[in-house]
């Protein structure tokens, strides 16, 4: 990779290779220092704290994870007990001769069925991850290099582009591909000022879709387009979250409309490091009129992991 430093971060950069070292795992990440932090928590004026998480309804025996928003063709989460209160109705002994206690296990296969983060380790291109590191470093237990323990949690100044609202719709039409000009567009109507080490948040409405639609839900969607996703790469942000099913467009066949050159997972975590939260729920966050809050988000620490379910916080 070709790299362009400037002196305030990421402004031309064609990538962030190297920026923080040549075995830097982290990414974008690194930008979240002490004093970043410190200004992210400035936001909170209320206290009010909203989760941005779809839910996980898993079952073995019924429709209820087809309820919720997911892309076709991924395993939905299974969701077992191990102990529970028909246990103790055909004779298991309780704790004491009085306590009972439920054990569950979850099989969750996160990536297109519920809210998410990517490690750095999800695509690549050719034969190399994120930083040069060998895509070879991705086995069969995992990817022992850029895995999402690298990650860390996210605490940052979270800024919305309500998109779908700064074009007065409930939704974006699938047909609809956001660039940098109707990101600018929707900042300037929105008041949003952009920081280094933020999480740029995009609403499209795009999950509300599901309910009255299901087949035109898993088909095409409205998303980032290249030059979309460069603007935000080049405010030097730590992650971008979006309530769509892959950040990027969806065609109509439900592939990614674009090809390697301009593809948005390639753009963003490979080239710049930059972390993506998919199928983020964000109705009631529009609904309070904030553009700035403090984003949380905290990924399990997945050893070699190349994403991880995640419920993002937003404190406003």
């Amino acid at each position: 990779m070709t790299e362009h430093t400037t002196a305030n971060g990421a402004g031309t950069r064609a990538d962030n290779w190297g920026r923080w070292g040549d075995g830097d795992e982290r990414g974008a990440a690194n930008l979240l220092t002490p004093e970043v932090v410190r200004t992210a928590a400035g936001t909170v004026r209320e206290g009010r704290v909203l989760s941005l998480s779809l839910p996980i309804r898993g079952a073995t025996s019924s429709r209820a994870p087809q309820t919720v928003p997911h892309l076709p063709g991924r395993p939905l989460p299974q969701h077992f007990m191990s102990v529970d209160g028909a246990d103790y109705c055909a004779g298991a002994r309780r704790m004491h001769g009085e306590i009972g206690v439920a054990d569950d296990a979850l099989i969750l296969s996160h990536h297109g069925t519920t809210t998410h983060i990517d490690a750095l380790s999800h695509m690549w291109r050719g034969d190399t991850l994120y930083n040069g590191h060998p895509a070879n470093r991705v086995r069969s237990y995992g990817a022992t290099r850029c895995g999402i323990e690298k990650a860390g949690p996210i605490v940052a100044r979270g800024v919305l582009f309500d998109v779908a609202g700064h074009l007065g719709v409930p939704h974006l039409d699938e047909s609809v591909r956001i660039g940098a000009d109707l990101l600018r567009a929707t900042a300037q109507a929105q008041d949003i000022e952009m920081r280094p080490g933020d999480v740029a948040v995009v609403r499209t409405g795009w999950p509300t879709v599901y309910d009255t639609d299901r087949a035109r839900y898993q088909a095409g969607q409205p998303g980032l387009t290249h030059d979309g996703g460069l603007w935000l790469a080049r405010h030097d942000i730590t992650a971008v979250a979006c309530d769509n099913a892959g950040i990027g467009a969806l065609a109509m066949d439900g592939t990614f409309d674009a090809g390697p050159d301009e593809d948005l997972h390639l753009l963003l975590l490979w080239k710049f490091g930059i972390y993506l939260v998919e199928m983020v729920w964000l109705e009631e966050l529009a609904a309070t009129g904030r553009h700035d809050f403090l984003f949380l988000a905290a990924p399990l620490a997945v050893e070699g992991g190349t994403g991880s379910a995640v419920n993002p916080v937003a404190v406003l």
